[in-house]
């Protein structure tokens, strides 16, 4: 059932809300700077039990913040940016619970079965460590897995055929629409709607929710199976138009209904 996720994007060592589309370039858009941090938001997520969140490095200088994190919810937390087959293991000794790859897998904007059964390897062969992003920009009707801060298209497309293969290596799936991502003006519905054809283990999807309505809409374009999260629109990210409260609410709700099943 579609659920909230967290997120705790880092930039030069602080907490930051940035336009996807614009990062990495010369006029990058910050839409948010917490002068407090990682791990102040990692212990927010801790203690009202939002699972799942990813802490994602944008670039160097993000280290040490990351690393707080995880000392704040050892165990629990996924990370990425930058990760490799020479940095994944390290990063689960220092208390992440996942790994995120992305750009790594993609030597020359190109797909390595070689690099992903690397990082694997690095993780003792064991897949539940491992998220694999596919955050992409749309060309036309399809979605290209975009690399470099999302700068750089691949040679993969976002469909069934890649969905299918790449979900035999990995626990989880992280999405991120770069066309959308940190604009507040509503998420990429053909690409929630695919994806809820399409996976078969737990997804999150990011870019473009700006209302706490965004939950249920994800919920119904893909018959619960993707989650979401919020990032600008996010009060605790100094957004006006969602509550970190009403998310949480979100959760718990889910969790009840959930246990209820049983």
């Amino acid at each position: 059932m579609t659920k909230f996720r967290g997120c705790i994007d880092i930039h030069a060592g602080q907490v930051k809300q940035i336009v996807g589309g614009t990062l990495d370039t010369t006029a990058f858009k910050t839409n948010f700077a917490s002068p407090l941090p990682a791990s102040h938001f990692a212990r927010l997520y801790r203690d009202h039990q939002v699972t799942g969140c990813h802490v994602i490095l944008l670039g160097p200088g993000c280290v040490e913040a990351a690393a707080e994190a995880l000392v704040a919810w050892p165990n629990r937390l996924q990370v990425g940016g930058g990760v490799t087959a020479m940095t994944a293991m390290n990063w689960i000794k220092q208390g992440a619970g996942k790994v995120i790859v992305t750009s790594y897998l993609f030597p020359d904007a190109k797909f390595s079965m070689e690099r992903l059964q690397a990082v694997l390897a690095s993780l003792g062969g064991d897949t539940s460590k491992l998220v694999i992003d596919l955050s992409c920009r749309r060309r036309g009707d399809k979605w290209i897995v975009a690399m470099n801060r999302w700068q750089t298209l691949t040679d993969m497309e976002v469909n069934q055929e890649s969905i299918s293969f790449l979900s035999n290596y990995c626990s989880e799936f992280l999405i991120h629409a770069a066309d959308v991502e940190g604009l507040c003006k509503g998420i990429d519905e053909d690409l929630v709607r695919a994806l809820g054809e399409w996976v078969s283990i737990p997804t999150t999807y990011a870019g473009g929710a700006y209302q706490i309505e965004d939950l249920k809409r994800v919920k119904e374009l893909s018959g619960g199976k993707v989650d979401l999260t919020f990032g600008s629109a996010l009060d605790i990210f100094g957004g006006s138009q969602v509550l970190f409260e009403d998310c949480v609410e979100w959760n718990r709700r889910v969790d009840k209904e959930e246990e209820e099943k049983k």
